[in-house]
């Protein structure tokens, strides 16, 4: 059962193939594999290309052992395994859940993908936002007795962005998990905070639904630039810096491009006292 495990801006996913992995995607083994002190540890899984499944289709998993809809770093990652592995050219399409993704390696020597992630959407259904209102976008979200200003946008997966807020990883850490599982989203959520520092820059901490506090996102990023750019408060060019670096968001023809590196950490085997943790698999 072999895997691989790469990073982009300290996001760090681990790549199951099925066609090297005899892995089943259960809750028990998600958690057992990614677990940090007694599994490989990770902030997720990223399972694919699945055999029949589409273009180069792939399944996104947290470490709580629940599968989110898309990925930015992850998508980075997984785009760049699929093109060192030679599955692709420097230009291909990747199926996700939350829907399909084209990608492109910018530059193979420093390993630079950009992904175009598709439209944003702000409408409530879409988000999963459980209220009467068209969209959740510029209202007041109580936690704790205290409003925060609140965004809600998906870029294939939900994100609500906080404006006002302290923009700190302890603030992040404290607000993200009751957000995250507020009444208003039954799915949950990601969080993002967000400080505009310029027109072409921006500052975001994240508390990621099913991962917690993380120190890179490229679907947060995105969803943070993009309410930002609703806002009139950016422009179509926009650095996204959060702890574990920086991200390009770019806006072109009704859709969001990310651009960002990824480093591959190490490769190796999962052996058979972590298998039986899975779920007695050997």
């Amino acid at each position: 059962m072999e895997f691989q495990k790469y990073h982009g801006l300290g996001n760090d996913y681990i790549v199951l193939d099925p066609a090297t992995s005899d892995f089943e995607p259960s809750p028990e083994a998600i958690r057992a594999v990614c677990d940090r002190n007694y599994g490989v540890g990770s902030d997720g899984i990223l399972y694919g290309p699945l055999p029949g499944a589409g273009a180069h289709a792939l399944r996104i998993f947290n470490p709580d052992g629940s599968e989110a809809e898309k990925s930015g770093n992850g998508l980075r990652i997984f785009s760049w395994y699929l093109y060192e592995k030679g599955y692709v050219g420097p230009s291909f399409p990747v199926d996700t859940p939350g829907g399909r993704v084209r990608s492109e390696i910018v530059d193979a020597a420093s390993k630079l993908v950009r992904v175009d992630m598709g439209p944003p959407r702000f409408d409530s259904v879409s988000v999963g936002v459980a209220t009467p209102l068209a969209e959740f976008f510029g209202q007041d979200l109580l936690v704790e007795g205290h409003g925060y200003r609140a965004h809600c946008v998906t870029m294939g997966n939900p994100h609500c962005v906080i404006m006002g807020s302290e923009v700190t990883a302890e603030a992040a850490k404290r607000l993200g998990p009751k957000i995250e599982r507020h009444a208003l989203f039954p799915n949950r959520i990601n969080v993002q905070l967000l400080e505009v520092l310029s027109r072409s820059e921006i500052h975001i901490e994240i508390w990621e639904r099913g991962a917690g506090y993380t120190l890179a996102s490229g679907s947060s990023s995105c969803g943070a630039a993009s309410v930002a750019r609703r806002l009139g408060l950016v422009d179509d060019e926009v650095t996204v810096r959060m702890p574990g670096g920086a991200l390009e968001i770019s806006f072109a023809g009704g859709t969001v491009h990310m651009t960002g590196p990824v480093e591959k950490v190490c490769e190796g085997s999962l052996c058979d006292g972590l298998r039986a943790r899975m779920g007695g698999r050997r």
